[in-house]
């Protein structure tokens, strides 16, 4: 059932937890509660905390969820890396096969149990303070929320297009030098488990930008390893895009890219994020090298990695890109 989206009209200054107990009486307001700490209940892609208080003109999204999400924010000692720590935020270099949010299949052992373990107040955040997400299966940089003050400039920078998200792909064929694809992305019509570039009712708008740094062979296949700058966060965007460029990813089955021995996952990862610290207002920019689980993947296509890096530390000539 649902998702239910729920005008708040005529509820200016009322609490988020409270008004949503009035309009959804069928369900108690403590798994109300709780949905709001998964981050279950949004605005304007912004997640919502309980306290939040309402303006009258917002129009909420509530994704119901199932009984198992009334365990799952639980504290887990999971194993994560951390390339900066600060009382307003951390950055996270996740590792390949680590959930970030639980979710239908895996409501335990995810990063948001393990913040939860190792640092106790995050359990006050909705999605202790995650304000945004990697597939399970991309590795790289993701930035947490340490204060719901955090949670919101954060947010407001996603939302702005102003937080700078690099991420660097191993793709099938030659790329070309630069291409931009805008095209909008929703559910997969044909096969629910994915995302696919849909036009019309049910899409909403993605742009990415993908720029070419090296080109090598995978046997008697071209491939290229190509830099992707995101200007929406869309579940799954860079693989759809790719995709619908005709250049899926290496070792990314679902979405068309042929496996290879040596690509244990999807070749995707992150190593790139740039923002403007919440607190000091300063641009912070952290980097994340290429991960060990896909270095094979590159020697074998004959790319060097350190001459491709010193492209992409060019600007990326992109209006609108950090």
């Amino acid at each position: 059932m649902g998702p239910y989206e729920l005008s708040a009209s005529g509820a200016h200054g009322e609490r988020l937890d409270r008004f949503l107990a009035r309009s959804l009486p069928q369900y108690s307001r403590s798994r109300l509660q709780r949905w709001i700490e998964l981050g279950a209940v949004s605005w304007d892609e912004r997640v919502l905390g309980r306290r939040h208080r309402l303006a009258g003109i917002e129009t909420l999204l509530v994704e119901v969820q199932p009984l198992e999400a009334d365990a799952a924010f639980a504290p887990e000692p999971v194993e994560f890396s951390l390339a900066h720590d600060d009382d307003a935020i951390l950055v996270i270099d996740k590792h390949a096969g680590l959930v970030v949010h639980p979710g239908a299949g895996n409501w335990h052992g995810t990063l948001l149990n393990g913040l939860l373990h190792r640092f106790v107040s995050q359990t006050a955040l909705p999605r202790a303070g995650i304000v945004h997400r990697l597939d399970k299966d991309t590795s790289g940089l993701m930035v947490v929320a340490r204060t719901e003050a955090s949670m919101a400039h954060l947010a407001d920078q996603i939302a702005s297009r102003r937080m700078g998200r690099r991420y660097l792909a191993l793709v099938q064929g030659y790329a070309a030098d630069r291409v931009e694809v805008d095209e909008p992305i929703g559910r997969d019509p044909a096969q629910r488990i994915r995302m696919a570039v849909v036009r019309g009712h049910g899409g909403r708008p993605a742009r990415t930008v993908f720029r070419k740094l090296a080109e090598g062979r995978l046997g008697a296949r071209a491939v290229s390893l190509v830099e992707c700058r995101l200007h929406t966060g869309r579940t799954h965007q860079i693989r759809v895009h790719a995709r619908h460029l005709g250049a899926p990813i290496v070792g990314d089955v679902l979405y068309g890219g042929l496996a290879d021995p040596l690509a244990p996952r999807q070749a995707l990862h992150a190593w790139r994020l740039e923002l403007k610290h919440p607190v000091s207002g300063r641009t912070q920019v952290w980097t994340s090298t290429w991960p060990n689980d896909l270095s094979a993947l590159l020697a074998s296509a004959g790319i060097e990695l350190d001459d491709a890096m010193h492209l992409a530390d060019r600007p990326f000539h992109d209006a609108g890109a950090l």
